[in-house]
Protein backbone atom coordinates (compact mmCIF):
# COMPACT_ATOMS: atom_id res chain seq x y z
CA UNK A 1 0.00 0.00 0.00
CA UNK A 2 2.86 2.29 1.12
CA UNK A 3 4.75 1.41 -1.99
CA UNK A 4 1.91 2.22 -4.73
CA UNK A 5 0.88 5.51 -2.91
CA UNK A 6 4.32 7.21 -3.13
CA UNK A 7 4.35 6.09 -6.93
CA UNK A 8 1.28 7.45 -7.28
CA UNK A 9 2.10 11.01 -5.44
CA UNK A 10 3.82 13.46 -7.97
CA UNK A 11 7.69 14.17 -7.13
CA UNK A 12 8.61 17.41 -6.49
CA UNK A 13 11.60 17.04 -8.12
CA UNK A 14 12.55 16.02 -12.08
CA UNK A 15 16.26 15.76 -13.17
CA UNK A 16 16.85 18.05 -16.43
CA UNK A 17 19.47 17.69 -18.66
CA UNK A 18 20.77 20.56 -21.60
CA UNK A 19 23.07 19.15 -24.31
CA UNK A 20 24.91 21.74 -25.99
CA UNK A 21 27.83 21.72 -28.39
CA UNK A 22 30.52 22.53 -26.29
CA UNK A 23 28.93 21.14 -22.73
CA UNK A 24 26.45 18.35 -21.24
CA UNK A 25 24.70 19.89 -18.21
CA UNK A 26 22.52 18.83 -15.64
CA UNK A 27 20.53 19.33 -12.48
CA UNK A 28 17.87 18.28 -10.03
CA UNK A 29 14.64 20.61 -11.01
CA UNK A 30 11.98 22.09 -7.83
CA UNK A 31 8.99 21.89 -9.74
CA UNK A 32 7.19 23.95 -8.06
CA UNK A 33 9.84 27.03 -7.57
CA UNK A 34 11.59 26.16 -10.96
CA UNK A 35 14.79 26.41 -9.78
CA UNK A 36 17.70 24.01 -9.07
CA UNK A 37 17.83 21.94 -6.16
CA UNK A 38 22.34 22.19 -5.57
CA UNK A 39 24.37 23.25 -8.62
CA UNK A 40 24.39 21.90 -11.99
CA UNK A 41 26.50 19.68 -13.12
CA UNK A 42 28.65 19.50 -16.13
CA UNK A 43 30.80 17.35 -18.55
CA UNK A 44 32.66 18.56 -21.81
CA UNK A 45 30.29 17.25 -25.02
CA UNK A 46 32.75 14.30 -26.13
CA UNK A 47 34.58 14.36 -29.87
CA UNK A 48 32.90 13.06 -31.97
CA UNK A 49 29.53 13.75 -30.52
CA UNK A 50 28.43 10.64 -31.91
CA UNK A 51 24.88 9.31 -30.37
CA UNK A 52 26.88 6.73 -28.16
CA UNK A 53 29.56 8.93 -26.58
CA UNK A 54 27.05 11.74 -25.76
CA UNK A 55 24.06 9.22 -24.01
CA UNK A 56 27.38 7.82 -22.14
CA UNK A 57 27.75 11.13 -20.91
CA UNK A 58 24.19 11.68 -20.03
CA UNK A 59 24.06 8.71 -18.22
CA UNK A 60 27.35 9.78 -16.61
CA UNK A 61 25.32 13.41 -15.37
CA UNK A 62 21.92 11.36 -14.38
CA UNK A 63 23.64 8.76 -11.61
CA UNK A 64 25.85 11.26 -10.07
CA UNK A 65 22.74 13.94 -9.53
CA UNK A 66 20.99 10.12 -8.82
CA UNK A 67 23.08 10.38 -5.50
CA UNK A 68 22.29 14.15 -4.09
CA UNK A 69 19.91 14.66 -1.60
CA UNK A 70 16.71 16.09 -3.02
CA UNK A 71 16.66 13.62 -6.11
CA UNK A 72 13.90 12.38 -7.23
CA UNK A 73 13.36 8.17 -7.24
CA UNK A 74 14.97 6.35 -9.86
CA UNK A 75 12.25 5.05 -12.02
CA UNK A 76 11.40 9.32 -12.57
CA UNK A 77 11.51 9.96 -15.85
CA UNK A 78 14.51 12.34 -17.25
CA UNK A 79 13.86 15.62 -19.78
CA UNK A 80 16.66 16.02 -22.10
CA UNK A 81 17.27 19.08 -24.64
CA UNK A 82 18.78 18.90 -27.62
CA UNK A 83 20.44 21.11 -30.37
CA UNK A 84 17.75 19.80 -33.30
CA UNK A 85 14.24 20.20 -34.57
CA UNK A 86 12.73 17.40 -32.48
CA UNK A 87 9.90 15.62 -33.78
CA UNK A 88 8.10 12.54 -32.06
CA UNK A 89 11.46 11.88 -30.95
CA UNK A 90 13.23 11.71 -33.84
CA UNK A 91 15.95 14.24 -34.46
CA UNK A 92 15.31 16.04 -38.08
CA UNK A 93 18.41 18.47 -37.83
CA UNK A 94 21.54 18.37 -35.71
CA UNK A 95 23.36 22.38 -34.90
CA UNK A 96 26.89 21.58 -33.41
CA UNK A 97 26.91 18.16 -32.80
CA UNK A 98 27.69 15.17 -35.23
CA UNK A 99 25.63 14.82 -38.41
CA UNK A 100 24.78 11.03 -37.22
CA UNK A 101 22.05 12.14 -34.98
CA UNK A 102 20.20 13.08 -38.27
CA UNK A 103 16.90 10.97 -38.03
CA UNK A 104 18.05 9.13 -34.74
CA UNK A 105 15.27 8.06 -32.38
CA UNK A 106 16.27 10.53 -29.42
CA UNK A 107 14.09 9.40 -27.32
CA UNK A 108 14.28 5.41 -27.58
CA UNK A 109 18.20 5.94 -27.21
CA UNK A 110 18.26 7.73 -24.03
CA UNK A 111 15.12 5.61 -22.75
CA UNK A 112 17.26 2.15 -23.54
CA UNK A 113 20.45 4.03 -22.07
CA UNK A 114 19.27 5.28 -19.27
CA UNK A 115 16.87 2.68 -18.25
CA UNK A 116 14.43 5.23 -17.29
CA UNK A 117 11.60 7.18 -19.54
CA UNK A 118 13.06 10.25 -21.36
CA UNK A 119 11.41 12.76 -23.04
CA UNK A 120 13.65 15.22 -25.71
CA UNK A 121 12.95 18.55 -26.42
CA UNK A 122 14.27 21.25 -28.71
CA UNK A 123 16.87 23.08 -26.90
CA UNK A 124 15.57 26.96 -27.49
CA UNK A 125 11.89 25.26 -26.88
CA UNK A 126 13.31 24.33 -23.43
CA UNK A 127 14.55 27.54 -22.68
CA UNK A 128 11.58 29.34 -23.61
CA UNK A 129 8.84 26.83 -21.98
CA UNK A 130 10.80 27.71 -18.61
CA UNK A 131 10.79 31.35 -19.23
CA UNK A 132 7.12 31.69 -19.56
CA UNK A 133 6.56 29.26 -16.77
CA UNK A 134 8.86 30.42 -13.76
CA UNK A 135 10.87 33.28 -15.95
CA UNK A 136 9.92 36.86 -17.31
CA UNK A 137 6.75 35.41 -19.05
CA UNK A 138 5.09 34.02 -16.13
CA UNK A 139 1.57 34.94 -15.87
CA UNK A 140 1.24 36.50 -19.71
CA UNK A 141 -1.72 34.84 -21.91
CA UNK A 142 -1.70 35.07 -25.60
CA UNK A 143 1.40 34.47 -27.55
CA UNK A 144 5.36 35.05 -26.13
CA UNK A 145 7.99 34.38 -28.22
CA UNK A 146 11.33 33.92 -26.38
CA UNK A 147 13.97 34.86 -29.13
CA UNK A 148 17.49 33.84 -27.94
CA UNK A 149 20.76 35.24 -29.64
CA UNK A 150 23.72 33.41 -29.86
CA UNK A 151 25.82 31.68 -32.45
CA UNK A 152 22.57 31.62 -35.04
CA UNK A 153 19.10 32.83 -33.00
CA UNK A 154 16.77 30.53 -31.36
CA UNK A 155 13.26 30.73 -30.88
CA UNK A 156 10.23 29.43 -28.74
CA UNK A 157 6.48 30.12 -29.76
CA UNK A 158 4.24 29.79 -26.53
CA UNK A 159 0.57 30.01 -26.84
CA UNK A 160 -1.29 30.41 -23.69
CA UNK A 161 1.02 28.98 -21.85
CA UNK A 162 1.82 26.01 -23.67
CA UNK A 163 5.06 25.12 -26.40
CA UNK A 164 4.05 24.92 -30.22
CA UNK A 165 7.20 23.30 -30.97
CA UNK A 166 9.71 23.62 -33.22
CA UNK A 167 9.13 27.17 -34.57
CA UNK A 168 12.82 27.99 -36.43
CA UNK A 169 12.45 31.77 -36.43
CA UNK A 170 16.01 32.83 -36.56
CA UNK A 171 15.86 31.21 -40.43
CA UNK A 172 12.95 33.52 -41.82
CA UNK A 173 14.04 35.37 -44.50
CA UNK A 174 14.70 39.09 -44.14
CA UNK A 175 15.86 41.45 -46.96
CA UNK A 176 17.29 38.03 -49.34
CA UNK A 177 19.19 36.67 -46.04
CA UNK A 178 18.70 33.73 -43.44
CA UNK A 179 18.01 36.30 -40.26
CA UNK A 180 20.56 34.79 -37.68
CA UNK A 181 22.97 35.59 -40.84
CA UNK A 182 22.74 38.89 -40.05
CA UNK A 183 21.22 39.06 -36.81
CA UNK A 184 22.96 36.98 -34.34
CA UNK A 185 24.89 37.66 -31.54
CA UNK A 186 28.19 36.33 -33.58
CA UNK A 187 27.39 37.95 -36.31
CA UNK A 188 27.32 41.13 -34.46
CA UNK A 189 31.10 40.20 -33.29
CA UNK A 190 32.07 39.16 -36.75
CA UNK A 191 31.55 42.28 -38.06
CA UNK A 192 33.07 44.41 -35.50
CA UNK A 193 29.12 46.47 -35.20
CA UNK A 194 28.27 49.00 -32.40
CA UNK A 195 25.57 48.01 -30.05
CA UNK A 196 23.66 51.56 -32.10
CA UNK A 197 24.61 49.19 -35.10
CA UNK A 198 23.49 45.97 -34.00
CA UNK A 199 20.34 47.45 -33.00
CA UNK A 200 19.09 48.93 -36.54
CA UNK A 201 19.54 44.96 -37.39
CA UNK A 202 17.85 43.97 -34.46
CA UNK A 203 14.83 46.31 -35.26
CA UNK A 204 14.06 44.99 -38.84
CA UNK A 205 14.41 41.53 -37.37
CA UNK A 206 11.91 41.95 -34.62
CA UNK A 207 9.81 44.59 -36.59
CA UNK A 208 9.30 41.45 -39.15
CA UNK A 209 8.43 38.80 -36.46
CA UNK A 210 6.27 41.68 -34.43
CA UNK A 211 4.27 42.15 -37.80
CA UNK A 212 3.56 37.94 -38.74
CA UNK A 213 2.75 36.93 -35.09
CA UNK A 214 1.57 39.94 -33.22
CA UNK A 215 3.09 38.67 -30.09
CA UNK A 216 1.93 39.90 -26.43
CA UNK A 217 5.18 39.68 -25.34
CA UNK A 218 9.11 39.48 -26.69
CA UNK A 219 11.44 37.81 -24.35
CA UNK A 220 15.69 37.67 -25.07
CA UNK A 221 17.92 35.40 -23.63
CA UNK A 222 20.92 33.82 -25.13
CA UNK A 223 24.16 35.36 -23.25
CA UNK A 224 24.49 38.28 -24.95
CA UNK A 225 20.87 39.12 -22.71
CA UNK A 226 23.45 40.07 -20.04
CA UNK A 227 23.75 43.17 -22.11
CA UNK A 228 20.33 43.73 -22.98
CA UNK A 229 20.46 47.63 -21.73
CA UNK A 230 23.14 47.94 -24.74
CA UNK A 231 20.50 47.81 -26.85
CA UNK A 232 16.79 46.74 -26.30
CA UNK A 233 15.86 50.46 -24.94
CA UNK A 234 16.91 51.16 -28.69
CA UNK A 235 14.27 48.92 -30.05
CA UNK A 236 10.65 50.94 -31.18
CA UNK A 237 8.39 48.14 -31.27
CA UNK A 238 4.28 48.04 -30.04
CA UNK A 239 5.68 44.56 -28.29
CA UNK A 240 7.09 45.04 -24.26
CA UNK A 241 10.67 43.43 -25.05
CA UNK A 242 12.29 41.78 -21.85
CA UNK A 243 15.44 39.93 -21.27
CA UNK A 244 15.38 36.44 -19.81
CA UNK A 245 15.76 35.55 -16.07
CA UNK A 246 16.68 31.87 -15.92
CA UNK A 247 20.45 32.59 -17.86
CA UNK A 248 22.17 29.17 -17.63
CA UNK A 249 19.82 27.02 -16.24
CA UNK A 250 16.22 27.84 -18.58
CA UNK A 251 17.55 25.12 -20.52
CA UNK A 252 17.67 22.09 -17.66
CA UNK A 253 14.60 23.74 -16.19
CA UNK A 254 12.86 23.68 -19.49
CA UNK A 255 13.80 20.16 -20.13
CA UNK A 256 12.18 19.14 -16.83
CA UNK A 257 9.34 20.80 -16.99
CA UNK A 258 8.65 19.18 -20.77
CA UNK A 259 9.04 15.56 -18.86
CA UNK A 260 6.68 16.44 -15.95
CA UNK A 261 4.03 18.36 -17.91
CA UNK A 262 4.11 14.70 -20.95
CA UNK A 263 4.28 12.28 -17.83
CA UNK A 264 1.61 14.34 -15.72
CA UNK A 265 4.19 15.02 -13.47
CA UNK A 266 3.37 18.79 -13.23
CA UNK A 267 -0.13 20.92 -14.48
Amino acid sequence: MAKSEKKSKSPQTVIGIDIGGTGIKGGIVDLKKGKLVGERYRIDTPQPSTPEAVADVVAEIVEKLSGREGAPDADTPVGVTFPAIILHGVARSAANVDKSWIDYEVDKHFTERLGRPVEVINDADAAGLAEVRYGAGEGVDGTVLVITLGTGIGSAFVFDGKLVPNAELGHIEIDGHDAETKASAVARERDGLSWEEYAVLLQRYFSHVEFLFSPELFIVGGGISKRSDEYLPLLKLRTPIVPAKLKNEAGIVGAALQVAIHYKLAE
